[in-house]
């Protein structure tokens, strides 16, 4: 095993033994540093997946506004869901990160469902964030936009998430560093191509309301729907928590992975989704483009292409593919630990299988094979993109808001026993508005034309309801604090 310094080497098993007090075996590699702990969220969040490829239907939905106003809106509300997790994380750094802050708040009633919930966000964040790479990439490569050929290569992008998960955490940090520095060259790349080479519209642009959507109803309420573009993009950070046990001093670089990915994806989604929309020749054109077979093609690629040209436009959205899988990549990892730790705690059926550790690589093997498979059912069973990630927003934000709501309601009887990252007198006013902005969007998220998205989510309720009944009492283990 190695690490960066003597100092992390000593660090290292300090938080073995934190980890031991709090009930659990060091059995996965601790070797991620801050960087790696920060780098497997931003890579998760990649605003060159769901700020790019959910371009059009914010586009549609509140038209150049929806970029201007919405993306520092969900920003905001993001923040406030962040840093009421960042600090539960500090004060129990293991994996599978919110259902176990739920056992302890709440006990094991709530951590069943909260950990359901990840599980259910996490699958449909894989499906979105692939499906969408397979998209970009099908049409790249020259191989049309049949909706069969896509599933293919959707499935082969999958397969490549899962074998470098099976050999190591080393490959993945290695990767999602790597990863953290191909979203900013990507990002850098593409803006500056926007600002030096494409014809621009008068900034008042950036400024106009308007709406291309089917639908028939007040402009305030589409610009709240198109807020599904910026809250898709700001899922998944919570992988900082997921992977506590395999970082270096989880207590404090897993909150601040947590929170510097969501600022840095905030700040630098922001210039990209203003730059697209400043260069928007016609909306009505960008929002119905198609190729030569007359298959949608997305928003974002038929921009690049008519202000940039198709090499160049081509060749700069190579970063956005590559940056894409990066994404795919990290959120198998977030995954996988979920279920390994679920299935430690004996939350799972076949609990034995997915808790298992592979000897040679220290990886969950089992629950890599089993996320990605999880992920090709759950695109081939819903059929619609963005069906698939409004129930990855709902079943995320469920799962993130349930141990900030139980740790706001018990703040007199936990506080004095958080971690060294921490709120202060702040944290109740911001756990509440994390609340609030986390029931909105889950409203937003099931409302027209996103109805099978609500289906879907209330009928995965059900499911969970009738699992938990039938399955008896769990044994979710109840963490002690330190």
């Amino acid at each position: 095993m190695r690490f960066s310094t003597p100092q992390d080497e000593l660090r290292a098993q300090k938080d073995a033994n934190d980890l031991e007090r709090l009930g659990y075996a060091q059995e996965l590699l601790r070797s991620i540093g801050g960087f790696s702990n920060f780098a497997i969220s931003f890579s998760i969040i990649s605003i060159l997946t769901g700020a790019v490829t959910l371009f059009g239907y914010g586009l549609t939905m509140g038209g150049p506004l929806e970029m201007t106003l919405g993306w520092p809106l969900a920003t905001a509300g993001t923040l406030l869901v962040t840093l009421s997790m960042a600090e539960l994380c500090s004060a129990l750094p293991t994996s599978g990160g919110m259902y176990h802050w739920s056992a302890e708040l709440g006990g094991p009633t709530w951590a069943w469902f909260t950990a359901w919930l990840n599980i259910v966000g996490l699958i449909t964040a894989i499906a979105g964030i692939d499906y969408g790479c397979a998209e970009f990439l099908v049409p790249m490569l020259g191989l049309g936009s049949k909706s069969s050929t896509i599933l293919i290569v959707y499935g082969l992008l999958l397969l490549s998430h899962a074998l470098i998960n099976h050999y190591g955490i080393r490959w993945v940090a290695y990767l999602n560093d790597f990863s953290v520095a191909v979203h900013i060259l990507g990002v850098a790349l593409l803006i500056g191509a926007l600002w030096l080479f494409a014809p621009k519209q008068p900034l008042s642009f950036l400024l106009r309301a308007t709406s291309s959507s089917s639908m028939h109803a007040p402009y305030s309420w589409l610009f709240l729907l198109g807020l599904l573009q910026a809250q898709w993009t700001y899922t998944g950070f919570d992988a900082s928590a997921h992977v506590a046990e395999e970082t270096v001093d989880p207590r404090r670089r897993a909150p601040w992975g947590m929170v510097t990915s969501v600022v840095v994806s905030g700040f630098f989604g922001y210039l990209l989704v203003l730059s697209l929309a400043w260069v928007i020749p016609d909306i009505a054109r960008i929002v119905n483009a198609k190729d030569a077979e007359g298959h949608p093609i997305p928003a974002v690629l038929a921009i690049v292409e008519g202000t940039l040209g198709g090499g160049v436009g081509r060749a700069v959205l190579v970063l956005t593919v590559v940056a894409m899988w990066f994404c795919g990549l990290s959120t198998v990892t977030s995954l996988s630990r979920t279920i390994y730790a679920f299935a430690r705690d004996k939350g799972l059926p076949l609990a034995a299988l997915w808790s298992r550790i592979n000897p040679r690589h220290h990886t969950p093997a089992a629950a890599i094979w089993l996320s990605v498979a999880l992920a090709l059912a759950a695109m081939i069973y819903s059929g619609s993109y963005s069906v698939v990630t409004s129930i990855s927003v709902v079943g995320f934000y469920l799962s993130y808001i349930i141990p900030v709501y139980l740790g706001w309601r018990r703040k007199t009887e936990w506080a004095q026993k958080r971690g060294p990252w921490h709120l202060g007198n702040n944290s109740n006013w911001i756990n509440v508005l994390a609340v609030l902005w986390t029931l909105l969007i889950c409203i937003l998220m099931v409302m027209p034309p996103n109805t099978r998205a609500g289906l879907g989510i209330g009928v995965v309720l059900l499911v969970l309801f009738a699992l938990h009944k039938l399955t008896g009492t769990h044994e979710i283990r109840k963490p002690f604090w330190p």
